[in-house]
């Protein structure tokens, strides 16, 4: 079974940057496809950004631009660089893997909080 573990959230001033981390065990993390996604409170949980196993980046369009996703294939860790924060960012953030042969697995998130 596949854990994820999110980490690197907290709280940021309007206009700033963190970087989120996914920290993954297993051996499939290489070639799984790997999302971030957010949820805040009282909404249902919007996708942010994906990386495939061939290194496809794919992006919401509300962080295109601000948002670079990466993976570390020998660290078993995937990042979300954020950046020019909003406070319509403050969401928990979730990373997703989805396994070659059809699994798919969820972190317990990090929080993001952007003040004004």
């Amino acid at each position: 079974q596949v854990q994820l573990v999110e980490s690197g959230g907290g709280l940021v001033q309007a206009g700033g940057s963190l970087r989120l981390s996914c920290a993954a065990s297993g051996g499939t993390f290489s070639i799984s496809a790997i999302g971030w996604y957010r949820q805040a409170p009282g909404k249902q949980r919007e996708w942010v950004a994906t990386i495939d196993n061939r290194g496809t980046i794919t992006y919401a369009t509300s962080v295109k631009g601000r948002f670079t996703i990466s993976r570390d294939n020998a660290k078993n860790t995937v990042y979300l660089e954020m950046n020019s924060l909003k406070p319509e960012d403050t969401s928990v953030y979730y990373c997703r893997l989805d396994s070659p042969w059809g699994y798919t697995y969820w972190g317990q998130g990090t929080q993001v909080t952007v003040s004004s």
